[in-house]
């Protein structure tokens, strides 16, 4: 896919995604808000307690934007963290969010949903859902932040 071809797809998925949550942050926001930095939107599909795709390749300082597709009959989460945040959602203290805490967002079944993340230091990240039994079945992913 040339560049300027994904720049318009990227674009196009943002003004959906905008649109579909009552004109959300548009990518001119995204980007002001991460001081002009790179922003990349990213897809993940929630479907039979897996994420599609399982892994993700971004460049230090990069605002990834996920649109987070549920297209399971039943409700996914998407959580991005270091070990101390999953295994606080594992246990479950924290029963929906709402996207107020960037990189965690509750998917309802047939729903997308967004968030916004800040890949701040190189090394790999996890991202999975903690709803009752879903990590243990692998509903989980690996963001390797690149430096530069």
């Amino acid at each position: 896919m040339t560049t300027a071809i994904l720049a318009v797809v990227t674009v196009a998925t943002l003004a959906a995604v905008a649109a579909a949550n009552g004109g959300g942050a548009t990518l001119a926001d995204v980007a002001a808000a991460n001081g002009g930095g790179d922003v990349r939107t990213v897809v993940l599909d929630a479907r039979h307690t897996r994420f599609d795709p399982p892994t993700v390749t971004v460049p230090v300082g990069t605002t990834v934007r996920f649109v987070v597709r549920n297209l399971d009959p039943i409700d996914h989460e998407l959580i991005v963290g270091d070990a101390a945040t999953h295994r606080r959602h594992e246990v479950g203290r924290e029963a929906h969010h709402h996207g107020d805490v960037g990189g965690e967002i509750s998917v309802p079944a047939g729903t997308t949903a967004v968030t916004t993340w800040q890949a701040t230091t190189p090394g790999d990240v996890v991202f999975a859902c903690h709803l009752p039994g879903h990590f243990a079945y692998g509903m989980a992913g690996v963001i390797t932040v690149s430096s530069a």
